[in-house]
């Protein structure tokens, strides 16, 4: 079906009701978003509303084809489209994202890291290869590569940003602790660890001090 736009809050529930339908697919071949809402423990109004931005198909007093909704979610989130993506920054936490296997389960494929490092060069991660940075531009061409992922520290990222510009990437996923001076054109994740961290701790605190 052809998708409204969907909004970001809601993107980033998908996955949820992907991964849960998956775990239930072999058991049942109908559900309803009431049983969706109260397994996952998301109010009943926001799943249905969830769903219908992606499906069509659900049924009153039979739901949704589990196998049906499933396509539909994946389509919704791209994953039947791979995308090739390439990591800068071969240090821990590049190389655990290198190996992390669920990417390619998400429509995303991870085809070699790069590092400033020219000891790594040569060297393979998770089966992967690393390359020095030099090497970056026409590789990202050759293989048509359209997402980078920032893995370096906060004073190297804007450099390798404009780099990863200059070889056509078209979105980039940034770990590095820095906002980034980006070209409107250029679509921008960035994942601030301490942010988040920041949001536990204070959930924590306020769950220990009504306890």
């Amino acid at each position: 079906m052809a998708h409204h736009e969907i909004s970001v809050a809601t993107i980033q529930r998908l996955p949820l009701y992907l991964d849960y339908l998956k775990s239930v697919e072999k058991d049942i071949e109908f559900i309803s978003a009431t049983t969706i809402a109260f397994s996952l423990g998301l109010g009943e109004v926001q799943v249905r509303k969830d769903l219908a931005s992606v499906s069509s198909s659900g049924k009153p007093k039979i739901g949704y084809n589990i196998h049906e909704l499933i396509s539909q979610l994946e389509d919704a989130l791209g994953y039947h489209h791979v995308n090739n993506a390439i990591i800068v920054g071969a240090g821990k936490l590049g190389c655990a994202l290198l190996g992390y296997e669920g990417f390619c389960r998400s429509g995303l494929e991870i085809l070699a890291a790069f590092d400033s490092d020219q000891t790594k060069a040569g060297q393979y991660e998770s089966g992967k290869p690393i390359y020095t940075v030099d090497a970056l531009p026409d590789f990202c061409r050759d293989k048509e590569v359209r997402i980078g992922i920032i893995t370096v520290p906060g004073e190297h990222a804007q450099k390798v940003c404009d780099l990863l510009v200059e070889a056509g990437i078209l979105a980039i996923w940034n770990f590095a602790p820095v906002r980034l001076d980006i070209p409107k054109n250029i679509i921008v994740k960035n994942e601030n660890m301490a942010s988040s961290l920041a949001v536990l701790s204070t959930s924590l605190a306020k769950k220990l001090r009504e306890a």
